[in-house]
C-alpha cells in the first residue's frame, strides 16, 4: 500500500516514518492511558499524605515507635520504611541525631518537635503528623501523655550510632 504525503513524518535524518490512520486513531487511547496513569499516582500521593491517629494503651517507646514511627523511619531509623518512598522528603535518619547535633541527643529539640512548636519540611506538615498532641487527646491523662512521649524519646535516643 503506498502512502500519502500527508501521512508521512520526515525526521531531520531522512528516515521516513508512515504515520497513517491506525496510529492517528491511537492518540486519544494513549492520551486517556497517560490521565489514568497520572491520577492514579495523584490519588495515591494524597493517601499516602495523611495518616491517621489510631489511639494506643502502649507507653513502650519500641511499642509506640513501631506503631506510629516505623512506617515512615523504618524499624531501624534510617528512614527507610515502607511509606518513606511515597513522601515528598525522605524522613530524617533517626540514628544520626546526636551526630548531627555535636555528639549530643536534642531532647529539647525532640520535645518541642513532639509538641508541635517547631517543624521542619517533612515534620509537622502534611507529611509528619506531630504525635504529641494526638497522645495528650486521646490520654485519660496528660501525665500519660507526656511518659510516652519521653519513652519514645528514650527509645530514639537509644538508636543513636555510637
Amino acid at each position: 500500500m503506498l502512502v500519502g504525503k500527508s501521512d508521512i513524518i520526515k525526521l531531520p535524518f531522512e528516515v521516513v516514518l508512515p504515520y497513517n490512520s491506525t496510529m492517528k486513531s491511537l492518540r486519544p487511547v494513549i492520551l486517556i492511558l497517560l490521565c489514568v496513569i497520572l491520577s492514579v499516582t495523584l490519588a495515591y500521593a494524597q493517601s499516602a499524605k495523611t495518616t491517621p491517629f489510631h489511639p494506643t494503651t502502649a507507653v513502650s517507646g519500641k511499642v509506640l515507635y513501631g506503631q506510629y514511627c516505623a512506617v515512615c523511619h523504618g524499624i531501624d531509623g534510617k528512614g527507610s520504611g515502607p511509606a518513606a518512598v511515597a513522601l515528598k522528603q525522605r524522613p530524617t535518619d533517626l540514628t544520626q541525631l546526636n551526630h548531627q547535633n555535636g555528639g549530643l541527643f536534642p531532647e529539647e529539640h525532640f520535645m518541642k518537635m513532639m509538641n508541635g512548636e517547631l517543624s521542619t519540611a517533612a515534620h509537622g506538615s502534611a507529611n509528619m503528623p506531630i504525635w504529641g498532641s494526638d497522645f495528650r487527646k486521646t490520654a485519660s491523662n496528660p501525665n500519660l501523655a507526656q511518659d510516652r512521649i519521653y519513652s519514645l524519646m528514650n527509645y530514639i535516643e537509644g538508636m543513636q550510632t555510637k
